[in-house]
């Protein structure tokens, strides 16, 4: 079921009456709605685009963070074909907030770096929350060399959370990391 934000409203109420009409089409208790459920379909999808043409900015900030956006995984699933990963950072292991790796972008060969949040709680603490580690930043730079040494292009798709304060990171080099990949 899809999350709608609190200014989509008009929008919701029009989707759960398409639903609805849709549901006593299939158990056969209304006559011919194919009509009707066109005509409401046409006046949700006339109202969305309205409703995204004058957001707020604060809409925009909603938007921006609804949970039900696309992810990563998501983009990388579909825009590109043959993606290969590549994992670890080949000094202490590897991180899963960045996901990275070679594919094909219309039919050329493209480096992918992004950054993953994960969609649910199993996936969102394999992927840290998208807070990346010292061994994220590391592996995005190794990913970078790798597409400059073969000249591929390179992709990047960031949703950031900033870098992981928790334990362990200053350790393993965290601001060593960030500067590193930043320059």
């Amino acid at each position: 079921m899809y999350n709608y934000l609190d200014f989509e409203k008009p929008v919701q109420d029009l989707e759960l009456k398409i639903l609805e009409l849709k549901k006593l089409a299939e158990n056969g208790e209304a006559v011919d709605v194919a009509e009707e459920i066109s005509r409401l379909e046409k006046r949700s999808r006339d109202a969305l685009r309205d409703l995204y043409r004058a957001l707020t900015p604060w809409q925009k900030v909603q938007v921006a963070r609804h949970p039900d956006r696309p992810h990563c995984v998501d983009y990388i699933k579909g825009l590109f074909t043959d993606f290969t990963p590549l994992a670890g950072d080949r000094n202490f292991g590897d991180d899963q907030a960045i996901v990275g790796g070679f594919a094909r972008f219309r039919g050329e060969p493209v480096a992918v770096i992004g950054q993953e949040k994960g969609s649910d709680t199993a996936s969102r603490i394999k992927h840290n929350f998208g807070s990346v580690r010292p061994e994220g930043y590391r592996k995005a730079v190794r990913l970078m060399e790798l597409a400059d040494r073969f000249k591929i292009p390179l992709l990047t798709l960031v949703d950031t959370a900033g870098a992981y304060p928790g334990v362990g990171a200053e350790e393993r080099g965290q601001a060593e990391a960030i500067a590193r990949s930043t320059s």
